[in-house]
């Protein structure tokens, strides 16, 4: 079992926003981090579309990862491991249009999406989905 504190994961601690480098002859406070696999120390980046109604099964993926719903609504609700299986744990999160939602590494969840959905998905290095059960 994992602390609450290692389940909590936001924009300031997330990998997501980490390995920016700057780039000549542009802006002052403008910094970029380039797609992975051409970066090592990269990210994934998705533009994913959902059609109402789908879902993701429980599953979890090995870096962190950032999904801004750009249009729709979702929901995601985590779970833990125990001797009977897989247990819910805590409340369903909801997303909306304009939410940012952050899951850590290894954290196992599913997603469910409501509306018809448009996500801005980021992925701290390769992209991976590992099945959960």
């Amino acid at each position: 079992m994992t602390k609450d504190t290692d389940k909590e994961l936001t924009g300031d601690t997330s990998d997501i926003w980490k390995n920016h480098v700057s780039v000549p002859d542009t802006p002052k406070g403008f910094t970029v981090r380039t797609t992975y696999p051409t970066n090592p120390d990269g990210a994934d980046v998705m533009l994913e579309r959902w059609e109402a109604g789908t879902e993701e099964p429980p599953h979890s993926h090995p870096g962190d990862d950032m999904t801004i719903v750009v249009e729709g609504k979702m929901s995601i609700q985590f779970f833990t491991q125990s001797d009977k299986g897989l247990v819910a744990d805590g409340e369903q999160l909801i997303l909306n249009t304009g939410d940012t939602g952050y899951i850590k590494a290894g954290r196992i969840h599913d997603a469910k999406y409501i509306d018809e959905c448009k996500l801005v998905y980021v992925h701290d290095k390769a992209f991976g989905f590992i099945a959960e059960s």
